[in-house]
């Protein structure tokens, strides 16, 4: 029990360190670092509806494109008292290319972004030599991107942005102020340009990406914040944040002041989806994890207490009272628990750094949010210690309190006799809640989309619950189905051991139940996902037609790289393609909630020649401005077809109703609304395809055009190529990268609960009954034979454990791969593996090492001596 309740408080603490610091997570703040404030538009939509039961609720997600700012304001806000300047900012992505070197700085690392000049003294940045950009081919670098591309002042570089590569002569080298000794921003490298060509570069000439705001000598941000807000909500027109369509009615089109710590979210955009993503994905693994400590403490407690039952019964038929037992009990448990949980406090600060550094390893948060730890985020551990031994103390209690309401007089009785079934009302439960679980399948089958998804995950859940409270039934009718063939094939030993197993059901029940728990719960984490993306990667390997693809080690290729490689001779179709994402507002059981969905788009003419998202109904070529095509759940789900209108938010916040022109099988690969690139791009910060496909004429040559292409984008694209046996496309869920990691943690802890249940189960259950494997040597068992039916008695538990958990986990998942992908769920023989090799060595070790003190003197003594 000190075990597990050292592992609890463990898990519990660092995952409760990891949640807090992501609530108080925040974009980090460097290229706006020197500005008292920065204005900006609001990034958030909203969505408000009445729920079933007629009260209002309000669901918001954050936008992923950019809501500009137009740069009308800037008079505003730099009459604004105590402001020194109003800065208008624009980033813009771009590949950077030396002589010196052959693969383009920013395709490794951080990425590279474009900015005006004037910018520079946002951060600031100041010239650590050279001078400043004056004329259109001109820049200056920040110091740590001029070393990577190992270029000094006055050599001459390569830039592409959102246009045809150009050269530009390298003028300075800034470095930013008060950082120490380092020559750029931690997470962000910076090319400067004179100020009307970044204008011209970003695109949007009349609006920016941000206006920074210096402050005066002696102003103070509070002073500051309130004359820009005055500035910018008073006068005739209220300003108003910039997008390519109308936005929701419920959005809010002011622009925003942000001070201290939010100055970072215009810098890193995916900062705030992903904290939301991270603090969702913590708390529902942490609420598994106290579900899964609570089952394992209580089997743990029970088999503790039950090893005692004779003891307790002889206090209760010398006078003690069921109250005093109880306190005994709950002393005892404290004691360990108090002592478990504070060492499991200890170590959370280590594993909440570790988790840290595996997210960050694996690029599962980006690399601008800041996870911060106060001082008194240390002290959530002690909260969760504080759990852990009220969690023991209430299981301890109730596993005692049968002895402890039975008459005295009964009590020795009680404790002769161990309790074959389980109560009524246990029994009542778990066949209620193995229904349940059957019922949440069968909807599942019968549902698509997300209702099927929550369905199933309800129906593994009541499952598990169902065979925990079942466990002595389970345990009955896997010995009795496994104790005929252990009778048959194992000898004296098999006999042995279908006997023993018989007499111990209600016991190994209290081991096979974690084990059914482990193998149906790492079970459906892993073949859940597994399943989902090897779906995908078939489809996505299937959707691709195209003869040959180019890709890029820079930002993306630019629409005109697109139309210079159609242009080549034997190219019979050529399309980019181009990822963002969407905001669909829908209802959930009357709760309103919007969801970001990841999108794709390309040209019309591609489809299917070059991208086949297997088109049920509908005509691909009347995708284009106003309609869209939906993937045939997602069509289902809304109920929708062919000619219906359906509201999408764009990434940047425009609210625009869509005309469905085709309906696709292929959505779990290509996502569940696929665009035309005229639709899409100008809804997009920087519409940069991620790669262009291409298909060849009859008779084309491969190697000739692979050549003419490759000639074409040496002058059009900084480190693009051509190659043959295009990649299946595959759309990347924002969350993906978190989702993993939290899983690959889940599983761990799992597998770590069940280790310690088994063994310390299964240890508990052979202490007791080493007096029994005594009397069978003292009546002339042999060693060999004692060995071989605890051997066989281990294989009993374990396959009972691991065909039962496996029974629990196939259901929900068959009822969720069904819909979704149509295919049966899927586990790679690698983790299969893993998963039957960890129960095979814990019950093993549970089973044997205990009775080595039994079996170690080839002649016994006898039972009563110790």
């Amino acid at each position: 029990m000190f075990a597990v309740l050292v592992l609890t408080s463990l898990v519990l603490g660092g995952f409760s360190l990891a949640a807090l610091s992501a609530v108080t997570g925040h974009a980090r703040v460097e290229r706006y670092a020197g500005a008292a404030a920065v204005v900006t538009g609001d990034q958030t939509t909203r969505y408000t509806a009445k729920a079933l039961g007629g009260e209002t609720r309000s669901a918001s997600a954050q936008l992923t494109e950019r809501v500009r700012v137009p740069r009308s304001v800037l008079p505003r806000i730099a009459a604004v008292p105590g402001v020194r300047a109003a800065v208008a900012d624009d980033a813009f992505p771009v590949a950077l290319s030396a002589k010196s070197t052959s693969t383009p700085a920013g395709t490794h690392g951080s990425p590279v972004y474009g900015h005006p000049w004037q910018a520079a003294a946002l951060a600031p940045f100041t010239l650590r030599e050279g001078r400043a950009p004056t004329g259109p081919r001109q820049v200056v670098l920040d110091g740590h991107l001029a070393d990577r591309a190992g270029v000094r002042v006055g050599d001459e570089v390569t830039v592409q942005s959102l246009g045809a590569p150009r050269t530009y002569e390298v003028s300075g080298i800034a470095a930013p102020e008060g950082r120490g000794d380092r020559t750029g921003l931690e997470h962000q490298g910076a090319v400067f340009f004179t100020d009307q060509q970044a204008r011209q570069l970003a695109g949007h000439p009349a609006s920016a990406d941000a206006i920074g705001v210096l402050a005066a000598p002696g102003a103070s941000d509070e002073q500051i914040l309130a004359g820009v807000r005055e500035a910018l909500d008073g006068g005739p027109k209220p300003a108003r944040s910039v997008t390519a369509g109308q936005r929701y009615k419920e959005d809010n089109t002011a622009l925003r002041v942000l001070t201290g710590d939010d100055r970072g979210e215009p810098e890193f955009l995916d900062a705030a989806p992903s904290r939301w993503s991270l603090i969702q994905l913590l708390a529902s693994v942490s609420v598994l994890v106290l579900m899964i400590a609570v089952l394992v403490v209580a089997g743990t407690v029970a088999q503790a207490v039950h090893q005692r039952a004779r003891e307790m019964a002889l206090l209760r038929a010398v006078g003690a009272t069921p109250g005093q037992l109880r306190a005994t009990v709950g002393r005892e448990i404290r004691t360990v628990a108090v002592a478990a949980a504070v060492l499991g406090a200890a170590g959370a600060v280590p594993v909440f750094g570790l988790l840290l550094r595996l997210l960050r390893s694996r690029d599962a948060v980006p690399a601008g949010l800041e996870l911060p730890t106060p001082w008194w985020l240390y002290a959530a551990p002690l909260v969760t210690a504080g759990l852990t031994v009220l969690v023991a103390w209430i299981t301890g209690t109730l596993a005692c309190r049968r002895t402890a309401r039975v008459h005295p007089a009964q009590a020795m009785g009680e404790a002769q006799v161990e309790p074959e079934r389980p109560g009524r009302g246990r029994t009542v439960t778990g066949l209620v809640m193995l229904f349940l679980g059957a019922a949440s399948a069968g909807t599942a089958v019968l549902q698509f989309g997300e209702v099927a998804a929550m369905a199933a995950s309800t129906a593994a859940v009541t499952l598990v619950i169902g065979c925990a409270l079942l466990g002595p039934w389970i345990a009955r009718g896997a010995l009795r189905v496994l104790g005929a063939p252990a009778r048959r094939l194992g000898g004296p030993g098999g006999y042995l051991a279908a006997a023993a197993a018989h007499a111990n059901s209600r016991r190994l029940g209290a081991a096979i139940t974690p084990i059914v728990l482990m193998v149906a719960f790492v079970a459906v984490q892993l073949s859940g996902g597994a399943t989902m993306d090897r779906q995908a990667g078939r489809q996505g390997e299937d959707a691709v037609r195209a003869d040959l693809a180019v890709t890029t080690d820079g930002p993306g290729l630019t629409e005109d790289t697109v139309a210079g490689i159609a242009r080549v001779p034997g190219v019979a179709a050529a399309s980019g393609v181009l990822h963002s994402s969407v905001v669909l507002a829908r209802k959930e059981l009357g709760d309103p909630r919007l969801d970001r969905l990841p999108v794709l788009a390309v040209g019309p003419a591609a489809l299917p020649r070059l991208l086949d998202p297997g088109l049920i109904e509908g005509d691909p070529a009347k995708l284009g401005r106003g309609t869209v095509a939906v993937g045939k759940d997602r069509a289902r789900s809304l109920g929708i077809g062919i000619g219906s209108v359906v509201t999408l938010r764009y990434g940047d916040g425009a609210n625009v109703p869509l005309r469905v022109a085709a309906v696709y099988e292929r959505s779990p690969a290509l996502g569940d609304f696929l665009f035309a690139t005229e639709e899409l791009a100008p809804h997009m910060a920087a519409p940069l395809h991620s790669r262009v496909l291409l298909s060849l004429d009859p008779g084309a040559r491969s190697e000739d055009v692979r050549a003419a292409v490759q000639r074409v984008l040496a002058d059009s694209a900084v480190g693009a190529r051509v190659g043959t046996d295009p990649a299946g496309e595959q759309r990347e869920p924002e969350d993906r990268g978190v989702g993993q990691v939290i899983t690959v943690v889940a599983v761990a802890v799992i597998g770590g609960f069940t280790v310690i249940a088994v063994l310390s189960t299964l240890t508990l259950i052979m202490i007791g009954r080493r007096q029994e494997i005594l009397l069978l040597r003292l009546v002339g068992a042999g060693r060999r034979q004692v060995r071989r039916m605890l051997r066989i008695e281990a294989a009993i538990v374990g396959l009972a454990g691991l065909v039962v958990g496996a029974a629990v986990a196939v259901i929900p998942l068959t009822a969720l791969s069904l819909p979704l992908t149509g295919a049966l769920p899927y586990l790679p023989p690698a983790q299969a593996g893993l998963i039957v090799a960890a129960v095979a060595a814990t019950v093993a070790a549970g089973t044997l090492l205990p009775m080595r003190p039994a079996l170690r003197k080839r002649h016994p003594a006898s039972v009563g001596k110790k």
